[in-house]
């Protein structure tokens, strides 16, 4: 009989920590979790170096080292934060590679304990399994943005145990806390106010031989914060993550007539540098735990573009001192080879870091191409304070820019800005898997995200005790807003921990959240999640977060009478819907860009704002009935049930709305094409009820959040949607009245009819396993329907956003099938190629291969790396 049947319900968990090294700390922290799940389910357990008698169970922990020969034949995991959980009978092995593979492991049975009705038959049905890490770098970015706001939870150590125990469960392998991220330098009109910790040093330490001071913040204060810093970095590093402090800033004032609230005295020009490069080595051996340092090295962090590699050099040489090693994560806009140079030191390991979709959330690819006024520039007469980072260099500002160069001595990863969605609850497994294969494009380290309420209060407008953005009682978090995005983090984790990691993962936490509506809630928040990204990605009208917010839209007017003022500064002329440039102008296309090929029937393979419309409709369509099943099902006196389905209703409602814009802007500017006011009725046919959408989410949020929601001071940055309306129906009323005035008698006009999308591409291609350096590179296309498909472009470029696409017409290749063929001097590159076909059908309609998938979450075009050792 085995213990199981005989009814014991004891677990042994069997780990001897004197092999584990410094290893050990995670591990003993992941076991006591594992431990304190058995307990809670009435599961009693004991943690032993050896077996200490009989049990139900036994997990049994283990070195690489130790695991050898010992779990029937497997090999035991070898690269970094993989694991190995290997069931014989009544014994459970886990095998980590390193500290974070066994909690990884450990946490993994732990949540199967919590989520399982009957524990001891759950961990028993165990069956081998293993993972390693798909993306090397999976983090977590939270600033702290507001005094006000901020300052309760960064002293919350229970906010801090159970926040960072999340994270760690849900697989995120760095840590990253962002002070000073709040304030750019030059680029804020009013200069700062709420500078607390903003250039932190002051607010942290008395540094030895300055007298430097934050004035307003007394001794016993600083000494608070410090400890406070060190508690957060030890417990980040007691769960196995990394611990990145970011110092985004570091201009001591700010000028421009700026009151600082805590100014900071004892400093000047003559005594910066070498305070920070003191300050630096200081905060380093005082918080030992820190594994890394983020800055932000451009003009914005407070260090001006000209000569910034002299600053740079003092901070840099000031970490380096400290004899340990560290990663500095410089944010990639403006960065240089003099910053390069200045870096390159013996303990330091540099990290570019580029935003992935500007300072947005896209669609999990990378954009094929930057928007046009992303190009470098010259530098103009007396702006040599932004020249690197606003004219000679700016491609770099929102992509990853000519960094990923095969030759290149710097590594690179993402970041994803909080710009297209602060406040509704996220959840697309899709989208979430698509960064988990892509965040590496290009040989990449991963990526970090941005969590959800980023830069909550920034830039002076936080208040005590509004951190929370509900009004409704029963829907306030009590200091623990990021509960509520739970489901978020845990998906960001895991897929991009494993793009592929089994549904359950994430289902388990929904069946608990939502009961028997959980299905419903995971369709509905998958259909609508992916709106806003799709949104960001085609309705280019600006790359900062701070001057486009998707989730609570400033209105660009579609009519040409409603002048721009909001995004004049960021997007093209005519500045309104028509000319917006969607992120990625290579696979989308512009409105008005659209209509000018239609009207001479030269429509390209790109993909049209009409089509756009319609997956934004197919996406409400089946997020509007899995919501409405959900609520069905659930219980609505929950709280979080509530807070979900009010999101849901509210991303129903923008997707209507979006949708409803793209196709009046479309018929907008076709009348501005043709003069027939037709299309101007249809305009107005679309946008009414897009109108009425957008007005009808005042009806779900009221009395709900707050109705100033504050993330900066700029019009995007906060607001309501009721803010929003009255422009919309100016924006209507502007169409109406060009309609009153539109001539009755105008002659009656339409565009050629755009011939459909093919259902299917019509053609196959195998991608070469790569290309020879400066040797003619062919490429060929298999014709699978010859009496549909007539020719096809060859569309390629160097991975390196500076330079614009080339193309060329695609031959008979003799056997049925296209070449086309990318020359000798092209190839002698040290950059990967990319590249994509766009395929002709005899009725007109055109292809993209590879194109988007219908979940949007793939790679619409191909990369290929340069054969190994090959010369470049």
């Amino acid at each position: 009989m085995s213990n199981l049947e005989a009814g014991r319900t004891s677990v042994q968990l069997v780990w001897n920590d004197g092999n584990a090294g410094g290893a050990g700390r995670p591990v003993a922290w992941a076991l006591g979790e594992l431990s304190a799940a058995l307990t809670q389910k009435g599961v009693h357990c004991t943690t032993s170096p050896t077996p200490t008698g009989p049990a139900s169970l036994t997990v049994e922990v283990l070195t690489a080292q130790e695991a050898q020969g010992r779990i029937g034949g497997a090999e035991p995991p070898a690269a970094a934060e993989s694991y190995l959980v290997h069931p014989d009978g009544e014994r459970i092995t886990v095998v980590g590679a390193d500290a974070t593979g066994t909690v990884y492991a450990l946490l993994e049975l732990a949540a199967r304990v919590t989520h399982a009705e009957d524990p001891l038959p759950a961990l028993a049905a165990t069956r081998v399994e293993s993972g390693a890490p798909a993306v090397p770098v999976r983090g977590i970015v939270r600033s702290f943005s507001s005094v006000d706001e901020d300052l309760p939870w960064f002293h919350d150590r229970t906010f801090w145990t159970e926040y960072l125990t999340w994270i760690a469960a849900a697989r995120f392998n760095r840590f990253h806390l962002a002070l000073g991220m709040q304030y750019n330098y030059g680029a804020d009109k009013n200069g700062a106010t709420d500078n607390y910790l903003c250039f932190a040093y002051p607010f942290l330490l008395d540094v030895d031989g300055f007298e430097v001071r934050a004035e307003g913040v007394d001794a016993a204060e600083r000494d608070r914060n410090l400890e406070t810093l060190r508690f957060i970095a030890a417990e980040t590093k007691r769960r196995g993550l990394r611990f990145q402090l970011g110092l985004w800033n570091h201009a001591y004032d700010y000028g421009r007539d700026s009151v600082h609230r805590y100014p900071i005295v004892g400093i000047g020009p003559d005594n910066h540098a070498d305070y920070c490069r003191a300050a630096i080595a200081q905060l380093l051996r005082a918080v030992p735990e820190i594994d890394g340092l983020t800055f932000r090295v451009h003009y914005e962090g407070g260090i001006h573009d000209e000569n910034h590699e002299v600053f740079w050099s003092a901070v840099f040489e000031g970490a380096d001192s400290v004899g340990r090693p560290l990663e500095i994560d410089m944010h990639a806009k403006g960065v240089d080879q003099a910053l390069l140079d200045a870096v390159d030191r013996p303990m330091l390991s540099p990290v570019l870091s580029a935003k992935y979709w500007a300072e947005h959330l896209g669609l999990p690819y990378h954009q094929a191409s930057i928007r046009a006024r992303e190009a470098a520039k010259p530098i103009p007469p007396g702006h040599s304070m932004k020249g690197i980072t606003e004219f000679s260099r700016r491609f770099t500002r929102y992509g990853y820019g000519d960094f990923l160069r095969d030759d290149r001595k710097v590594d690179l990863m993402f970041r994803v800005w909080p710009g297209t969605q602060k406040l509704l609850l996220w959840g697309d497994p899709a989208i979430a898997a698509g960064y988990g294969r892509l965040a590496t494009f290009g040989g990449s380290r991963g990526v970090d995200v941005c969590e959800p309420l980023f830069f909550k209060g920034r830039k002076g407008s936080g208040e005590p005790g509004k951190r929370d953005p509900y009004i409704d009682p029963e829907l306030q978090l009590g200091g623990h807003e990021w509960i509520k995005y739970r489901y978020t983090y845990l998906l960001w984790g895991r897929l991009l921990f494993d793009p592929e990691s089994d549904p359950e993962v994430w289902r388990r936490h929904l069946r608990a959240t939502y009961g028997t509506a959980a299905g419903d809630v995971e369709t509905a928040l998958s259909s609508l999640s992916r709106i806003l990204p799709l949104v960001t990605v085609v309705h280019g009208v600006g790359g900062s977060n701070n001057g486009y917010w998707p989730e609570v839209y400033v209105n660009l007017a579609t009519s040409a009478r409603v002048q721009a003022t909001h995004y004049a500064f960021d997007t093209d002329d005519p500045k309104n819907w028509g000319g917006v440039s969607p992120f990625d102008p290579t696979t989308f296309y512009a409105i008005d860009e659209y209509v000018a090929d239609a009207a001479r029937g030269a429509v390209s393979g790109k993909y049209t704002p009409l089509e756009v419309a319609g997956w934004i409709e197919d996406l409400v369509t089946e997020g509007r009935k899995a919501l409405d099943r959900a609520r069905a099902a659930s219980d609505p006196t929950d709280a979080q049930v509530r807070r979900t389905l009010i999101d849901l209703e509210v991303l129903v409602r923008l997707g209507t709305f979006f949708a409803g814009k793209f196709r009046s802007a479309v018929d907008y500017s076709t009348f501005r094409a043709t003069g027939d006011p037709r299309h101007l009725e249809s305009a107005l046919a679309h946008y009414r009820p897009a109108r009425d959408a957008y007005a009808s989410i005042l009806d779900v949020v009221d009395g709900v959040y707050q109705p100033d929601m504050r993330f900066g001071v700029e019009r995007s940055e906060h607001g309501h949607w009721s803010d929003r309306l009255p422009e919309i129906d100016a924006d209507v009323a502007a169409l109406a009245e060009e309609l009153a005035e539109a001539s009755p008698d105008a002659a009656r006009s339409d565009l050629p009819p755009v011939p459909p999308r093919p259902v299917e591409p019509g053609v196959a291609h195998v991608q070469p396993p790569h290309f020879e350096r400066g040797a003619p590179l062919s490429l060929t296309l298999e014709v699978l329907a010859p009496d549909s498909v007539t020719g096809a472009t060859l569309h390629y470029r160097h991975v390196d956003q500076s330079e614009s696409f080339r193309t060329t017409a695609m031959q008979p290749s003799g056997d049925g099938g296209l070449i086309g063929t990318i020359d000798a001097e092209y190839t002698a590159s040290s950059y990967p190629l990319m590249y994509f076909f766009d395929v002709e059908h005899r009725d007109g309609g055109r292809a993209m291969l590879p194109g988007l998938a219908p979940d949007l979450s793939n790679q619409p075009y191909l990369t290929l790396s340069a054969l190994p050792g090959a010369a470049g």
